[in-house]
């Protein structure tokens, strides 16, 4: 098997990218070209992982030409309004040092900007040639229903959190509901907590794998996910690429759905959206 695109409003986007929030500097930069020597096409960043420029000094030093890589950025949520979302992406253009993006994304809603004015600010970026496509993360269902019926271009990804431990149902359903794809953001849980479950550690031992492989694994396989794992270690990048080999059955995939906990959420910062609306 080979690694598979998602496809979504338009855009066809490899279904395993290389997360870099949290890398700085060189690591970031020897770690995204270290990704795309392993084979990845995806990469993800944002303004405000402060990386932009190591992202690109990775992406160069691989010369791996940049026609060949889906490149995601996001814009943070004081700067999602008319006017300052523009420049805002133009800024990370000029940090990244690319003439655009494939993907431009609104970080987090803001209750304080009208989404309607957002909208329109994304697919404003998107005629400007600013980037290839548009989308969102951390958006609840009924945001997310709004923004598609709001966006004057197609909105094609929803980028969440999502791991074994955090039920996204609701979430994956409105995605597809919608016609977005869905991409996960800490596919692997906290720090790997998950990895000791005895019944992920069965299920890697079946297949000769890792418990990241299984996790990740399970992730692609469903309709319309994307995973994004970040990783500064060349082995475990490497590895987490190396999923494309086996599959899991379907025994297997309700064993890690059922891993869901009421209190699997990570990353909820005080601005987060109402996560039930």
């Amino acid at each position: 098997m080979r690694m598979h695109n998602v496809e979504a409003g338009g855009a066809s986007i490899p279904s395993l990218g290389f997360g870099t929030w949290a890398a700085r500097g060189d690591e970031c930069r020897q770690a995204v070209t270290w990704a795309l020597e392993s084979g990845y096409r995806h990469i993800d960043t944002a303004a405000v992982y402060a990386n932009e420029e190591a992202v690109g000094e990775g992406i160069r030093a691989s010369r791996v030409p940049r026609g060949e890589i889906f490149l995601t950025t996001k814009v943070g949520p004081d700067d999602i309004d008319e006017g300052k979302l523009e420049r805002s992406a133009e800024a990370s253009l000029k940090r990244l040092g690319f003439d655009h993006v494939d993907l431009l994304l609104i970080h987090w809603p803001s209750p304080k900007i009208p989404l309607e004015r957002s909208m329109a600010a994304l697919a404003n970026a998107k005629r400007r040639g600013l980037a290839r496509h548009v989308g969102v993360s951390n958006f609840t269902p009924k945001l997310l229903a709004e923004a598609v019926a709001l966006s004057e271009e197609p909105v094609v990804t929803n980028q969440c959190e999502y791991h074994p431990r955090l039920d996204q149902s609701r979430v994956l359903e409105a995605c597809r509901k919608n016609g977005v794809s869905f991409t996960s953001y800490c596919p692997l849980g906290r720090a790997g907590d998950i990895f000791a479950e005895p019944q992920v550690e069965a299920i890697a031992k079946q297949h000769g794998k890792t418990p990241a492989q299984v996790l990740l694994r399970w992730q692609v396989q469903q309709p319309g996910v994307i995973a994004i794992p970040k990783s500064a270690n060349r082995q475990r990048i490497a590895e987490n690429i190396a999923i494309f080999d086996f599959a899991l059955d379907e025994a297997q995939m309700r064993t890690l759905f059922a891993l869901a906990s009421p209190r699997g959420r990570i990353v909820s910062p005080a601005w987060a959206p109402d996560w039930q609306a």
